[in-house]
């Protein structure tokens, strides 16, 4: 039973936190993913100008972020709610987001030994965001697990 619990919650967190720990290695620094955002720009737009690629290649990247530690949290959310703890959902739930937060510290305490990467705080708070926008997403699934979408019944 304990093996399939840690499948259930433990695995998928560990496999995000590496591909987290992956994407802050030099193979997703800005210079490599503006090799793939800014030929998609041009293409989309081609008389997009220099700062504009610039500032949406930023943009595109702290979205990365969010979108990075958006479902750390909402898979935290999912374990503490169905767990037995007698603790109160806030206690949780703060708990999560300040593992989220110390997560995001580490990620960037490992970007500092990457030649082409940097250490942010800035970035902690996005990621702290992602993990708050988490939180709420999974506590709104948690609320109500089984959603149904009714049908209107057909006219005769």
């Amino acid at each position: 039973m304990k093996l399939k619990r840690f499948i259930r919650y433990c695995a998928p967190l560990l496999l995000w936190l590496g591909v987290i720990f992956f994407g802050s290695t030099d193979v997703m620094s800005a210079e490599h993913t503006s090799r793939s955002i800014v030929p998609l720009l041009r293409w989309l737009k081609a008389d997009i100008s220099g700062q504009r690629l610039t500032s949406i290649h930023v943009i595109v990247r702290k979205c990365e972020r969010v979108r990075g530690s958006c479902p750390i949290a909402g898979s935290r959310c999912d374990f503490y709610t169905e767990s037995e703890s007698k603790r109160s959902v806030l206690v949780l739930y703060m708990g999560v987001w300040i593992a989220c937060v110390v997560a995001a510290a580490t990620d960037e305490f490992h970007q500092t030994f990457v030649a082409s990467r940097g250490a942010s705080v800035g970035d902690i708070i996005i990621d702290g965001g992602g993990a708050i926008l988490g939180l709420l997403i999974g506590a709104m699934l948690a609320m109500s697990p089984s959603i149904a979408i009714e049908t209107a019944p057909a006219d005769p």
